[in-house]
């Protein structure tokens, strides 16, 4: 579904990505992981369309997406998290899953004015919508709270639930658990696993080796911007590179 091949980013003269290759099936939970400066956000920055890439190609369902703002690639079915939450901390949670509806007749000034029903039409439909999001992850009670009132967990939850909001075919996650309670460690993976069934493809970057562990496979490991290897987590876990990348020279 999600592919990289041969990528390069380089700032000033340090080279975050050099010739990292990573491909995401459909319907799968793919895990990428690797030491602090291994280019894994840098990577999924590229798969966003935050930043291009200086040589090689992404592409989304076999269709290139150089070139295509965040909005374009999101609009494709591509969305993405952050390591940090980016909630609108003042507005309520439900006020934040409204303004991810893509498409509302209201957001223009004149077609508002004109199609006064229709935007009432599509208000209504929209917090429906959201309303039944919510409700799987336990977040509808908190509806009419700040956003900024939820536990870091629960913030993780708003994240991926806003982003249901679009439609997506692809969801990148990048550190859904850093920060998290057991507990709520525990609800994001099922709510992973429940979504991936359901049809949606995630990728995540992930520090937790027993989320990586429960949750994905393949798992590809990043060293130095590059891929080093993929696999399932038994075929990770006792690979020498792997091991030395990680915990320096191996007897």
């Amino acid at each position: 579904m999600l592919t990289a091949r041969n990528v390069v980013k380089s700032f000033g003269g340090f080279a975050a990505l050099s010739g990292c290759s990573v491909e995401v099936a459909q319907r799968s939970i793919t895990g990428i992981i690797g030491p602090n400066g291994a280019g894994k956000s840098t990577l999924f920055n590229v798969f966003g369309g935050l930043i291009e890439a200086d040589k090689g190609e992404v592409s989304l369902e076999h269709h290139s997406i150089d070139g295509l703002r965040p909005d374009q690639r999101a609009a494709l079915g591509l969305v993405r998290s952050f390591q940090i939450s980016r909630e609108l901390g003042g507005l309520t949670v439900l006020e934040n899953m409204l303004l991810a509806s893509r498409d509302q007749c209201g957001e223009r000034v004149w077609r508002a004015l004109a199609s006064s029903r229709r935007v009432r039409v599509e208000e209504e439909a929209a917090i429906v919508k959201a309303r039944a999001l919510l409700e799987q992850v336990d977040l509808w009670p908190h509806a009419n709270q700040p956003a900024r009132n939820l536990s870091g967990g629960q913030k993780k939850l708003l994240e991926i639930s806003r982003a249901l909001m679009l439609d997506p075919k692809i969801i990148l996650l990048d550190e859904p658990t850093a920060g998290v309670s057991p507990v709520m460690t525990e609800a994001l993976g099922a709510t992973i696993q429940r979504l991936r069934d359901t049809g949606l493809t995630f990728a995540i970057i992930e520090h937790d080796m027993d989320v990586i562990a429960k949750l994905c496979n393949p798992i590809y490991v990043l060293a130095e911007g590059r891929t080093l290897m993929c696999g399932t987590f038994r075929e990770v876990a006792a690979n020498r590179e792997v091991m030395r990348a990680y915990l320096g020279k191996v007897a």
